[in-house]
């Protein structure tokens, strides 16, 4: 089978930060900021970026590009012989499935809102109503799985093409889109009268905050931010590597896809602080703040169905930019282990999902008595073995694979890392590769575990 490349730089940058920006970004990211001290917390944020996010993903990069292989057929090909290093690309997969079981569903959300907005027919006079707009669209299940089944329909759609004609091609047509909404909408939200208290809250380093939660949480919930948002740790990165040229070091590619995440993430802030202290509304975390907060200062706002409508946009690129780049990791990882085409793997994948997304949907209303792990329903107990123990274990196994003599090896790693123009790796790091950062990501895991 012949290996696809990007057409351009800028499709590879702007695809794998489409894989990287999903809703975290939005919901959770400007939230935390505000809590944990403004300024402060951005600070330990763009540290941890730097010390965790850089390595990591440049390890993902790299175990792609020098393998030109997805998951399970790049460890085989850079493992040594015996060695079992790809039964994580097993893991990489179903890891990849699971996140697409929810994912999807909390996109269809995104998309429905983007509807109600834009045709007009999102009706709701106080926060109570636009409450009731949320749980109405949750109690609904055969509404919510037209948008999620629409979400897999298309983004298998997409994929069915080759790399650079679907993937590469729809997703920087999105993401250009997503940047500029993001300004129209940080500038609006900027000119708001009373905004510059919220802007204040959000960015102005303030010391007191930070210490009423304690130091120690700032730092560990900077590190946590810092290492889920870039998606690392299932794979989805390392399909990217394996489709670029050796034209530039790869520590230049992850600290500019790093800067564009943290750009989309800070300005999201610069969108719903100052908006929020306008129209004397608390912000708050996770979708509460998209579905109901949110919506409620658009109906207060003039001209609040178009900004509602951009905002839901932006939205929707940022999540469904994510659904097709783990979309594009099923699907090689399927065209390399079984020999499919691409029309073939996007067809078997597209059914497989319609079914396995069922559950989530389903979690809100008729099976909303149904707990997996502890109190948690089937969106919170998938989200919960992805995020606080496939991507944690799966970024702990690449940093061992890349800097370890049993996996590729220290300095295999640090030439395909270094090869190519731009910012280079120094062996002098090879320590903390070695034994900080490994503790780092034990510290992430053992705390999302508890």
């Amino acid at each position: 089978m012949e290996h696809e490349n990007f057409r351009s730089r800028l499709g590879f940058l702007l695809v794998s930060a489409g894989c990287a920006i999903g809703i975290g970004n939005v919901w959770k990211f400007p939230y935390i900021t505000g809590q944990y001290g403004g300024g402060i917390f951005v600070i330990f944020y763009l540290i941890f970026l730097v010390i965790m996010g850089v390595p990591v993903l440049s390890m993902e990069l790299a175990v792609g590009r020098a393998s030109r292989k997805s998951a399970v057929q790049s460890y085989k090909a850079l493992e040594k012989p015996g060695a079992k290093w790809h039964i994580h690309g097993y893991v990489c997969i179903a890891g990849s499935y699971l996140l697409m079981m929810y994912y999807t569903t909390v996109s269809g959300w995104m998309l429905q809102y983007f509807v109600k907005f834009l045709t007009g027919s999102f009706k709701a006079d106080s926060a109570a109503e636009v409450g009731d707009v949320f749980g109405g669209m949750l109690s609904n299940p055969g509404i919510m799985y037209i948008f999620t089944a629409v979400t897999i329909i298309v983004g298998y759609y997409v994929c069915s093409f080759q790399l650079q004609s679907g993937v590469e091609r729809i997703t920087k047509i999105m993401m250009t889109g997503l940047l500029l909404i993001i300004i129209v909408l940080a500038v609006h939200s900027l000119t708001l009268p009373g905004s510059a208290e919220g802007f204040k809250f959000y960015l102005m380093p303030d010391l007191n905050r930070a210490l009423e939660n304690g130091i120690g949480k700032v730092i560990t919930a900077a590190m946590n931010q810092a290492f889920f948002t870039l998606s690392l740790g299932i794979a989805c990165m390392e399909i990217f590597g394996s489709y670029i040229e050796k034209e530039t070091s790869l520590i230049r590619e992850s600290i500019t896809i790093c800067a564009l995440d943290t750009f989309v993430a800070l300005f999201s802030g610069l969108i719903i602080f100052p908006a929020c202290f306008s129209y004397g509304v608390q912000p708050d975390a996770g979708p509460s703040l998209i579905f109901v907060t949110l919506p409620s200062v658009f109906t207060d706002m003039p001209g609040g169905t178009v900004w509602g409508t951009l905002f839901f946009l932006f939205m929707t690129f940022a999540s469904f930019s994510t659904v097709i780049a783990v979309f594009e990791n099923i699907m090689k990882c399927c065209m390399d282990n079984f020999g499919w085409n691409r029309k073939k793997t996007a067809l078997i994948n597209c059914l497989f999902l319609l079914v396995a997304s069922i559950p989530c949907v389903l979690g809100y209303n008729i099976w909303s008595d149904l707990h997996i792990i502890g109190a948690r329903d089937v969106l919170d107990s998938e989200d919960f073995l992805v995020s606080n123990l496939i991507l944690p274990l799966g970024s702990l196994v690449y940093v061992l694979f890349c800097t370890t003599k049993w996996g590729w090896g220290f300095d295999k790693y640090l030439e395909e890392v270094n090869t190519g123009k731009g910012i280079k790796l120094s062996p002098a790091l090879k320590p903390f590769l070695q034994f900080v950062l490994p503790v780092l990501i034990l510290v992430i895991l053992i705390q999302g575990l508890l």
